[in-house]
């Protein structure tokens, strides 16, 4: 089968013939349809993501969604050949990845897409959600009432969340620029300019009480600036991307907690595995509902080597306006 596999960090993506996988215990074989693609992609493919734990030579793809071809011998699974899934199947931690025609995946990981998804929506959804989910609700238990302020609510986790917790009853913020002011009102947010002062945004939306949850998906000083948006004695502070040194004090100041979210530890450890396709249900069902939908670039990627490293380009020099996705099949 062909797949587009690193050879080595920092040097081109090659694409090749490699050995078709056949599904063993626990696992579906897929037929890869798209492959969608995200920033840690280009970091593992620059060298720069450790945490990833790639072991080279490498597929990368950690998104996929594609149609069940075969289940594995004495498997007990909710999947049948035919079957149209989707999930955040590999690409990390020596797990096969979605770039290639086929790929063996625990299907644990995997849910039954919508009828109303495309492949192409589909394979954009899940890193995405499933961080979204792990912060709102595994984190922080978002529920109907509370104030949830999203910093970066046009990103690509950010839109994720910001929709999730209007479909869970709260009532939701989000930071942004001018530019992205009208996408982020069309999901049911408020607006917040993310050029103003903390304290001015604190004061005005909350009395300066704080949020109940601030969910940063953007790290480094935004993640510093979250910490004194949090409200006084009950406030929860989510990160995706809680890099760096960071001081504590500001969220200690206002008795306030915070847990970050690392979603790739099921794919790297095995554990909680279940979970994420847990998750990836409750994609399903908010998407039937009309309740979720994602942001998609609008350029047109392919299974080559070429065509996959315009798309790690495009996310790199910050040029693509959504998801970006790589299709496998017309």
């Amino acid at each position: 089968m062909q797949a587009i596999v690193l050879n080595a960090f920092g040097e081109p993506l090659t694409q090749q013939d490699i050995a078709r996988p056949t599904a063993g215990p626990g696992q579906v074989l897929v037929r890869v349809h798209a492959s969608g693609v995200n920033p840690l992609d280009t970091k593992i493919a620059a060298g720069k993501a450790d945490h990833a734990r790639a072991v080279l030579p490498a597929v990368l793809g950690i998104d996929m969604a594609g149609v069940v071809v075969s289940v594995g011998e004495g498997n007990d699974t909710a999947f049948a050949p035919g079957d149209r899934v989707f999930g955040m199947t590999g690409g990390v931690g020596g797990v096969a990845g979605s770039l290639a025609e086929y790929v063996a995946v625990d299907a644990r990981l995997l849910a039954h897409m919508p009828d109303s998804l495309s492949m192409r929506e589909a394979a954009a959804l899940p890193l995405i959600f499933i961080t979204a989910w792990e912060g709102l609700v595994d984190r922080a238990r978002v529920s109907a009432g509370k104030t949830v302020l999203v910093q970066g609510g046009a990103g690509g986790v950010g839109h994720m969340a910001v929709q999730l917790a209007v479909a869970l009853g709260a009532k939701v913020y989000a930071t942004g620029s001018a530019s992205q002011r009208a996408a982020i009102e069309s999901m049911g947010a408020i607006f917040i300019d993310r050029e103003s002062e903390v304290e001015d945004y604190v004061l005005r939306h909350t009395g300066g009480a704080g949020f109940d949850v601030v969910y940063d998906t953007v790290g480094g000083a935004v993640l510093d600036a979250s910490f004194r948006a949090a409200r006084r004695y009950h406030g929860h502070v989510v990160s995706c991307l809680g890099w760096g040194t960071h001081a504590l004090a500001p969220l200690s100041f206002r008795a306030a907690t915070y847990s970050g979210v690392f979603t790739l530890m099921p794919l790297l450890t095995g554990e909680g595995r279940d979970n994420h396709g847990h998750i990836m249900r409750e994609a399903s069902a908010l998407i039937a509902e009309g309740k979720l939908k994602v942001m998609l670039d609008s350029t047109r990627y392919t299974l080559s080597a070429d065509s996959v490293s315009a798309a790690h380009s495009a996310l790199t020099e910050g040029t693509a306006r959504g998801k970006i996705v790589v299709e496998l099949t017309a």
